[in-house]
């Protein structure tokens, strides 16, 4: 996962000093100005670069979350059915990178050119989904990622959606092919989802509003 900030190598140096411990400092590796610190369960969190705005004032916001991908022809329309568009991609060589978000207008490289896509999106308050696909991965049948979830590998979780109707949405999501880790009325917390994605990532789908449990309401 990212976060944004005006100064990273300043951020980086609080952290430090605060006690936290870096995969990758500022300077480090082939990729300068861009940090990976540790979190306390030793998840990486980037620190990236904020681009300069007025609208953002404190020193981090929450920026994006990476996931890694088989085949982006499969995966990005998954995503593309869910609401978001793709904001940025960047082809590195060896591997790409999408970045998607919701709620936005399409801002891809060959509308806008490189430079002023990055610095759009990296002004970008709301967080963006970072999908990376390591090429030739999809041309690999017995390729697959681990998904966070399975037995004696758990960490990542799920990632999830607000629907106005969870059973609507499950229905489109069903034509797609890829299964439920959970139905709407699974198990014993009925009106909410977990799809799988193409690459069997859970995609929690849940109620904006909220969801009632009886005489309980959990607020979203």
């Amino acid at each position: 996962m990212g976060f944004n900030t005006d100064d990273v190598y300043s951020a980086c140096e609080k952290l430090e000093a605060a006690g936290v411990s870096f995969k990758k400092k500022p300077d480090e590796g082939r990729m300068p100005g861009i940090a990976f610190a540790y979190d306390p369960d030793g998840y990486w969190v980037e620190i990236v670069k904020r681009a300069k705005s007025n609208a953002i004032s404190n020193q981090f916001n929450f920026s994006q979350h990476m996931l890694r991908i088989k085949d982006p022809s499969k995966t990005i329309p998954f995503y593309e059915a869910l609401g978001m568009k793709v904001v940025r991609k960047k082809n590195y060589g060896d591997f790409t990178n999408y970045f998607l978000a919701s709620n936005c207008e399409s801002t891809v490289e060959e509308e806008l050119g490189a430079d002023e896509t990055k610095a759009k999106v990296s002004m970008m308050f709301n967080p963006v989904l970072e999908l990376t696909h390591n090429h030739g991965t999809e041309n690999d049948l017995k390729f697959h990622y681990f998904n966070g979830n399975e037995e004696g590998k758990q960490g990542f979780g799920h990632i999830g959606f607000l629907v106005d109707d969870v059973y609507t949405a499950c229905d489109g999501i069903r034509k797609m092919g890829y299964g439920f880790k959970k139905e709407p009325d699974g198990g014993s917390m009925k009106g909410l989802a977990f799809a799988y994605d193409p690459d069997g990532y859970s995609i929690e789908i849940i109620k904006r509003g909220g969801i009632e449990f009886g005489d309980k309401k959990i607020e979203v």
